[in-house]
């Protein structure tokens, strides 16, 4: 897993400032080397630059970056981040075509097969990546990411030039003035955030490549197309076919996404989802004569201040040392204080580039800190929820029925900080309601499909280009700002394709949320496990926690000089200071309540004042 960069001219000025453009190469691989902190690379050409920084998992030895291909007089060149996950098939099918491969590494595959099938080779990938091809002769630039945007792309186009990487930071690094915010990025951040609009950043002219895209530039020409993109279609199989079908399928991509020539550990934290991905894991390391290595992550004081409720039923805990014994797994659990919890709230808002999930981001940036102190490669079970209908809103009526996004609905806990101009200008629930109206316009439909069927897909489709963009992107930012690649198997493509047409009556099986997940995972967990209630990422309940945030943001509004003073009424943050914040309803989520509203804008203005964000 890697970081990319690069710039193109169309005016070939690269040319005459070679030596300048390669400083600026550089400035953006130190950007974001914590995501290859192995080997940099640059490459240059008259109108185009690569830059690269690897964290070494397939081939240490040749699978150097940028890679360079000369055949029948062509040139090209790729920077790329991700793992290609049927990379053997694809072996085969270009030494099949006669084309001769010098390594063991994805990156060749990509490289080569672009070369022998174009723009046609996105489509033949499965497995998560982000890259970009230089064709010298032609003088284009393919850039490209895969089908779900499990890896990060962004761009930023002015005049003769565009810049891209694969973290905003990577792009500000080229930039001498302040970072602009404008009404819709200010409307993203409010309205929104955490979430963005697909394609979109709250940062005025910089935006991401769209999952399942493939763009070219040639000529100062750009041109975007789909690739990929889900099909509505008729579900034939039979309840056991289903099941059969759906335990082949998970049990195939987490063996896959074990591909990897350093040791590779699982997050287990005890439920349903990372207990599958661990159970699969183990027995092939089993097969192969070693040990799986587990994690379970946990808050200090919660034993003693845990209150069970309607969105965390149980601890994590007591199941994760059950599953670590069933597994013989060597299993170790990392602990989280308040105060660490608390103090990686800005580390993991600048690994985001932009606020995030509070201290569901920052907690989570802290345990792959220290599990990157012993692995670069792990595996987690992210995305079952949202892939096999695992959320309250799929099933309960009230949220089923909503006409805007159930995760993020309630605009007056959101509201309730800022000024009353801001929240006359801004519009936040139209804003909202229009984003969630628009997703709902391109959802891929089955004729067939009748009212209620036809809900469930418009609130999986809403799913996967929202609310698991959001987990897959905190994901990938706070494993990489370590040098920590943590792999999704549950966002296999083939997974999603399959289970996107399932019936709900299949994956409500037994009258339980994801019953058939459970059913194809019936030989791999303990009973106890297998039909424990969900229960989401944990959070602490230790109060010192919350009364940290709430001295933090007395300060921040204390002192006129915090940018924060923008946007928000000093009159309502004192009045909401006075409230009992831990049985405020969720704003996000559902854990991100009163004590994270707080962490939020605490976020806010760190990211303004770090990053120097103008407010026009």
């Amino acid at each position: 897993m890697c970081g990319i960069n690069g710039i193109y001219r169309s005016d070939g000025e690269i040319e005459e400032k070679k030596e300048s453009y390669g400083k600026i190469l550089e400035k953006m691989n130190r950007a974001i080397g914590h995501r290859g902190p192995d080997e940099r690379g640059v490459y240059l050409k008259p109108h185009c630059g690569l830059g690269h920084v690897r964290l070494s998992i397939l081939d240490h030895k040749y699978g150097q970056q940028p890679m360079v291909f000369q055949e029948g007089g062509k040139e090209y060149a790729i920077v790329y981040n991700g793992e290609i996950y049927n990379m053997k098939e694809l072996q085969k099918q270009l030494k099949d075509q006669g084309v001769s491969l010098s390594t063991n590494c994805d990156t060749e595959v990509i490289l080569k097969g672009f070369a022998l099938w174009g723009e046609d080779i996105a489509g033949k990938l499965n497995g998560i990546f982000a890259f970009a091809i230089w064709q010298q002769e032609e003088k284009k630039l393919i850039l490209c990411r895969d089908p779900l945007g499990i890896k990060p792309l962004f761009y930023q186009k002015k005049g003769e030039r565009l810049i891209f990487s694969s973290e905003v930071k990577g792009i500000l690094a080229c930039e001498t003035g302040s970072a602009i915010c404008n009404k819709d990025g200010l409307r993203e951040l409010l309205a929104l955030g955490p979430a963005h609009t697909p394609g979109k950043t709250v940062y005025y002219g910089i935006k991401e490549v769209k999952p399942g895209r493939i763009c070219t530039l040639q000529n100062g020409q750009w041109r975007e197309q789909i690739y990929w993109q889900l099909q509505g279609r008729e579900h034939r199989e039979n309840r056991e076919q289903t099941i059969e079908k759906t335990t082949f399928l998970v049990e195939e991509a987490v063996k896959r996404q074990m591909l990897a020539d350093v040791p590779v550990c699982t997050f287990l934290s005890g439920g349903l989802d990372s207990s599958i991905v661990s159970a699969i894991a183990a027995k092939k390391r089993k097969e192969e004569g070693g040990r799986l290595t587990t994690y379970s992550f946990d808050f200090t004081g919660n034993s003693k201040y845990f209150s069970s409720n309607g969105y965390q039923p149980s601890q994590d805990a007591p199941y994760a040392l059950e599953m670590a014994e069933y597994l013989k797994s060597d299993h170790r659990i990392l602990w989280c204080d308040s105060n660490s919890q608390f103090e990686n709230l800005l580390p993991a808002m600048r690994a985001r580039d932009y606020p995030c999930m509070a201290d569901v981001e920052s907690s989570l940036f802290f345990f792959c800190g220290k599990v990157s102190e012993k692995f670069k490669v792990a595996l987690t079970g992210e995305c079952a929820d949202e892939i096999f209908g695992g959320y309250p809103w799929f099933y309960k009526k009230e949220l089923f029925e909503r006409r805007e996004f159930p995760w993020s609905y309630d605009m007056t806990a959101r509201e309730c900080l800022l000024k009353e101009e801001m929240i006359r200008e801004l519009n936040l629930k139209e804003y909202s309601i229009q984003a969630y109206e628009d997703t709902i316009k391109e959802t891929p439909c089955f004729e067939g499909d009748s009212g209620e069927e036809k809900r469930r897909r418009e609130l999986m489709y809403l799913n996967l280009r929202w609310f698991m963009a959001t987990l897959l992107e905190r994901m990938d930012r706070t494993s990489m700002y370590h040098g920590l690649e943590a792999r999704v198997p549950f966002a296999d493509l083939r997974i999603v394709e399959y289970l996107y047409n399932v019936p709900w009556e299949f994956k409500f099986m037994d009258g339980m949320e994801k019953g058939l997940l459970r059913r194809a995972a019936q030989k791999w967990l303990t009973d106890s496990v297998l039909f424990r209630k969900k229960s989401p990422y944990p959070k602490t309940y230790d109060p010192s926690y919350e009364k940290l945030l709430r001295n933090a943001f007395h300060e921040m509004m204390k002192s006129k000089e915090e940018p924060i003073h923008q946007i928000l009424d000093e009159k309502k943050a004192k009045k909401l200071l006075e409230e009992n914040l831990s049985y405020t309803s969720p704003w996000y989520g559902q854990l991100m309540a009163g004590p994270q509203l707080l962490a939020y804008y605490l976020q806010i203005n760190g990211w303004m004042k770090e990053y120097r964000v103008k407010i026009v």
